[in-house]
């Protein structure tokens, strides 16, 4: 047979090396778990993090490097005259149900609240058994997401609300320069692997990030040591050229809802206001006790305006059976599979390729299929964990610096009980 050369492109690439320098000082690899706000929303007695020592110790025993939080810099450190509040915030969560708490059968805002807490003390608890667990955090804010949806008073959301929408960034930017000042007071500036200006500023109640340059620029340049960006939830996967190049690193959400997605659309989960709600194809998958959407009623108007998520989605999520939920998606996914699959690849090696390009380092932060019920095991049976795994491993064949197992990888969500798998890829992500 002729041997033919095929060009350049034809040979393979050996892309494992880290994208872009890390600071010496830090894990060259990062296994992280997603601890978002829940671990102050969920920190009252008998709740995930009402020890802090011992949450952080699990982490470490299950081979986590890394923790991802919101920080609530606006809240502890912007400015706004919340000083109080923060040292003795109330968490009420979405608010009491007719036979709860709204969002108690969802990820992320099964809050039953209940207790109040000092968030610069539990902060500073947090960065303290870090450093006992040789841990690192990735701090971020979820503030214009979600984060004061869950407090009693309206005062948080109020206060962030009535900042320009111009000006959030730089007030952010100020924020974050005071909240890594204290850190450092208290010596735990090391510990800081990431700050992100705002957890999913394309999801977010935010201007574009192209309006938020410059808030960057500032906070690189009073923090050149510390690698300082901005989060994307749906990177522009085709047109990364788009991204900003004053971000310090990538750090990217690779979903690929696949399946989810067709589901949701199905049901008409995501949407608000609409008529027929919820349509036969939700209620076929209802719980038979299920109650009227009239009857369940709905968190306060604030909270639903301070949050992403609609009341429809908390309705859904709440009663829908998670058995039917999964049957469902079990049951449509082949046709899905190779899509998926190749969705999660091309989206990491697109955001590795960036970072490679820029010179920086990558992370994914979120991964992989997307928003399930509290109780479905979509994401934590055989399909989600392969999913998760393919992720992982293309992460790491192209040079990304760190990366979750899966978002559902934390205390507060049932995946925390599959500590052999988490142990077992955490091994594989810091041997590389």
């Amino acid at each position: 047979m002729t041997e033919r050369y095929l060009g350049s492109a034809s040979l393979p690439v050996d892309e494992s090396a880290l994208t872009g320098p890390v600071p010496a000082h830090l894990p060259q690899r990062l296994t992280i778990t997603l601890w978002d706000f829940s671990w102050y929303t969920q920190a009252g007695p008998g709740q995930p993090y009402a020890d802090l020592e011992a949450a952080v110790a699990d982490a470490a025993s299950l081979g986590y490097n890394a923790i991802r939080i919101c920080a609530a810099p606006l809240l502890l450190f912007g400015g706004l005259g919340l000083e109080d509040l923060a040292a003795d915030l109330e968490i009420e969560g979405l608010g009491a149900s007719p036979d709860g708490y709204y969002g108690q059968r969802t990820r992320w805002y099964d809050t039953p609240g209940g207790f109040r807490l000092d968030l610069r003390v539990h902060l500073l608890a947090l960065f303290e058994a870090a450093a006992r667990h040789d841990m690192v955090v990735i701090l971020a804010s979820w503030e214009y997401q979600q984060s004061p949806a869950f407090a009693a008073s309206a005062r948080w959301f109020d206060a962030i609300d009535a900042v320009p929408l111009g000006e959030r960034y730089d007030v952010l930017g100020r924020a974050w320069h005071r909240l890594v000042a204290w850190l450092t007071d208290h010596g735990h500036r090391d510990r800081i692997a990431l700050v992100e200006l705002h957890n999913e500023v394309d999801f977010s109640i935010l201007p574009d990030i192209i309006d938020g340059v410059a808030a960057v620029a500032r906070l690189r340049a009073d923090h050149p040591d510390l690698l300082i960006t901005a989060s994307y939830g749906k990177p522009p996967h085709l047109a990364m050229h788009r991204v900003p190049e004053v971000l310090g690193a990538a750090q990217c959400h690779v979903y690929s809802y696949g399946v989810l997605d067709a589901l949701q659309q199905r049901i008409d989960i995501r949407s608000e206001g609409s008529a027929d709600f919820p349509n036969a194809a939700l209620r076929e998958l209802l719980r038979a006790d299920a109650p009227s959407v009239t009857a369940y009623g709905r968190p306060a108007q604030w909270k639903l305006r301070a949050t992403v998520i609609t009341d429809q989605m908390i309705y859904g999520y709440d009663w829908v059976d998670p058995a039917a939920w999964d049957a469902w998606l079990d049951d449509h996914y082949p046709p899905y599979a190779e899509v998926m699959q190749r969705e999660v690849a091309s989206r990491c090696i697109a955001i590795a390729a960036w970072a490679r390009w820029r010179g920086v380092p990558a992370i994914v932060g979120e991964g992989w299929v997307g928003y399930t019920p509290l109780h479905g095991t979509f994401e934590e049976g055989d399909i989600g964990r392969a999913l998760a795994e393919h992720g992982v491993r293309t992460a790491l064949d192209h040079g990304m610096w760190g990366v979750v197992l899966c978002s559902n990888a934390a205390p507060h969500h049932p995946m925390w009980q599959l500590r052999e798998w988490q142990q077992r890829l955490n091994a594989e992500i810091l041997a590389r």
